[in-house]
C-alpha cells in the first residue's frame, strides 16, 4: 500500500478515553507521530462511568471468557505497578448464597482465577466465617460462609488522563473540545477536518492511518464521517451505580450475586461513601444524554437491601452516574452475556489509507488492547518499535507500590499547614506531582482562592495548565469526585473562575 510521506501525523485518534489515549501513548511512544481529537472532555464517556476496577471479572468465566480473564488478570499488577497513587489493591468478600450458586462452584471459580492470571503479589483467595468476621457485621444472619478474593481499584478518569499526559510530553498533539466533522481519503492519506467547539474555528489534518476510538459513538463515526449507514458493530448496554453513605466501616468490599444471575458491588468511595453497582441493560437512547433510570435505582438498591442488615432507599443516594459500554456485538442473547473482549479491525482497500477501529474493550485491558493495535499499525506503516509499556510508569507514579504511605508522610512533614485528609487526596490524585501544585507554598494563603471542599486555586490552575480542564464539571466530577462535597453554588462560582480564567 502506498501512503504519502508528507503527512503530518503518522496517526489521527478520534476519541479521547482509555482506549484512544492508550494507543496514543504506547504509539508516541515508540516513535510514531500522533494527534487525538475528542470532542468533550478526556473520559468524559464510558471511561469514567465504570465501577473503577481493575479486575478480572469473576463472572465473565460462567461464559468461558478464559483468554480475557487471563489476560485482565495479568494485568492487574502491571498497572498497579505502572500508577501506585491511581490504582491499589482491594480485597472482595463473596457471601455464599444458599439460593443460587452453590459453595463448590465459586471455590472452583475462585481457585481459578488464583491461578491462571499470574499472580504474584496479590494475596490469594481465603474462606471466611460472617458470624465471627468483622465483615460479617453489616450483613443479615443468613450468610454464614463467604470467600475473600483480591483485585484492584482504579480512579479511571484520571487513568486516562494520565496517559494523555504522558502522551503529550513525548510529543503528541492532544485536542479537547475538538470534534471530528469530516474524514476523507485522498492520495493514499487521510485528510481530516476538526472544529474547535469553543471557537468554532475548524482546520485540515493529513495522516497516513485513522483509528476510530470513539467509544458508544464508534457505529455512528462510521455512519457519519464515512458513509456506512450499515455499520452495527457493538452493542450498547448502559450500566449505572449509585453512591450512598458508608454502609461499614471497614475496608473491604463485597460481589453480591443476584437471582438475575447478575453481580453487584459494594465498595468503600471517597472515604465517606458506598458505591454500589453495577447495571447490566440495552441502551437505546440518546448518547449524549445518559442517566440512571429509576427502575435502575430501584434494581441497585433492592439488590443491595437483599444482603445488608440496613436496608438501602432511594433516600439513601446521594449522587449518581450512568456509563454506556460499547460491546462488541456477538449475538448474546442478553445484555450482561455480551462478550467484554474487544475486536480490532482494519478498514480499506489495499491502495488506500486505511482505518483501524476499536470495538469492545475494557479499562483494565486497556494497554493491552494498545499493544494488539500497535501491531497492526506497525504492519501497516511498515515500521516496527519495542514494546515498552509494561515497566513504564504514569505521571506522578514514579514510587514503589508499596510506598504510598510513605510518599503521604513525606508530603504532611514538608506542607504541614495542610490538613491529613487534603495530604492524602492530593497524594492519590497526583501521586509525586503532588508536589508540583504545591511548590512554593509554605502556608494555607498560598493556594489561592478556597473553592470549597479542599479545592484551591493552586490545583486548579494546575489542573488547567496540564490536564486539559475548562469547565468546573472536567475538575469535580472526573480530575477529583469533590462535586459529592460540594454545593451547586460552589460549582457554579469555581465554573465561572475558570471560564473568566481560561478566556
Amino acid at each position: 500500500m502506498s501512503t504519502d510521506k508528507s503527512a503530518e501525523f503518522d496517526l489521527f485518534i478520534v476519541g479521547g478515553g482509555i482506549n484512544g489515549c492508550g494507543i496514543a501513548r504506547d504509539a508516541v511512544g515508540r516513535g510514531f507521530s500522533v494527534a487525538l481529537c475528542e470532542k468533550k472532555d478526556l473520559a468524559c464517556g464510558t471511561s469514567s462511568g465504570s465501577t473503577k476496577l481493575v479486575h478480572g471479572g469473576l463472572r465473565y468465566l460462567e461464559h468461558y471468557e478464559f483468554r480475557l480473564v487471563r489476560e485482565a488478570l495479568s494485568e492487574r499488577e502491571v498497572l498497579w505497578k505502572m500508577a501506585p497513587h491511581i490504582i491499589w489493591p482491594l480485597r472482595f468478600v463473596l457471601p455464599h448464597h444458599s439460593g443460587l450458586r452453590p459453595s463448590w462452584f465459586l471455590r472452583l471459580g475462585l481457585f481459578i482465577y488464583d491461578h491462571i492470571g499470574g499472580r504474584k503479589q496479590l494475596p490469594p483467595t481465603k474462606t471466611l466465617n460472617l458470624k465471627t468476621d468483622q465483615v460479617g457485621d453489616p450483613l443479615k444472619g443468613q450468610f454464614v460462609k463467604g470467600f475473600e478474593y483480591s483485585d484492584c481499584w482504579v480512579d479511571d478518569a484520571r487513568l486516562v488522563v494520565l496517559n494523555a499526559m504522558d502522551a503529550k510530553a513525548k510529543g503528541a498533539r492532544i485536542e479537547t473540545r475538538t470534534e471530528c466533522v469530516d474524514v476523507r481519503r485522498e492520495n493514499g492519506i487521510w485528510q481530516i477536518t476538526t472544529k474547535d467547539l469553543a471557537t468554532g474555528e475548524q482546520k485540515v489534518t493529513t495522516a497516513k492511518l485513522l483509528i476510530n476510538a470513539s467509544g458508544p459513538w464508534v457505529d455512528r463515526f462510521l455512519n457519519t464521517s464515512l458513509g456506512d449507514n450499515s455499520a452495527k458493530n457493538v452493542r450498547l448496554v448502559q450500566g449505572s451505580h449509585i453512591v450512598v453513605p458508608k454502609m461499614f466501616d471497614h475496608d473491604r468490599c463485597y460481589i453480591f450475586q443476584n437471582e438475575d444471575d447478575r453481580i453487584i458491588f459494594a465498595i468503600p468511595y471517597e472515604q465517606d461513601y458506598t458505591l454500589i453497582g453495577t447495571t447490566d441493560h440495552d441502551f437505546e437512547g440518546e448518547l449524549d444524554n445518559i442517566g440512571i433510570s429509576d427502575f435502575e435505582i430501584g434494581y441497585l438498591c433492592d439488590a443491595a437491601s437483599e444482603y445488608f442488615n440496613k436496608p438501602v432507599t432511594r433516600e439513601d443516594v446521594v449522587w449518581t452516574y450512568s456509563g454506556v459500554r460499547p460491546l462488541y456485538d456477538d449475538g448474546a442473547s442478553k445484555a450482561q452475556e455480551a462478550t467484554r473482549d474487544y475486536v480490532l479491525r482494519q478498514d480499506g482497500k489495499s491502495d488506500e489509507a486505511q482505518l483501524l477501529n476499536v470495538f469492545g474493550g475494557k479499562i483494565t485491558t486497556y494497554r493491552r488492547l494498545a499493544e494488539s493495535m500497535m501491531e497492526k499499525i506497525e504492519a501497516i506503516l511498515g515500521k516496527k518499535a519495542a514494546a515498552w509499556t509494561e515497566s513504564s510508569t504514569l505521571p506522578g507514579g514514579d514510587f514503589a507500590e508499596n510506598a504510598f504511605e510513605s510518599l503521604v508522610n513525606e508530603i504532611s512533614l514538608k506542607y504541614s499547614f495542610l490538613e491529613q485528609k487534603t495530604v492524602l487526596r492530593l497524594a492519590r490524585s497526583y501521586g509525586t506531582n503532588a508536589s508540583v501544585i504545591l511548590e512554593n507554598c509554605s502556608e494555607m494563603k498560598d493556594l489561592g482562592q478556597d473553592f470549597g471542599a479542599g479545592l484551591f486555586e493552586k490545583e486548579v490552575l494546575y489542573l488547567i495548565e496540564n490536564e486539559w480542564a475548562k469547565a468546573a464539571d472536567d475538575i469535580v466530577w472526573r480530575r477529583s469526585k469533590l462535586g459529592i462535597r460540594m454545593t451547586k453554588d460552589q460549582i457554579a462560582a469555581l465554573d465561572k473562575w475558570m471560564s473568566e480564567k481560561t478566556a
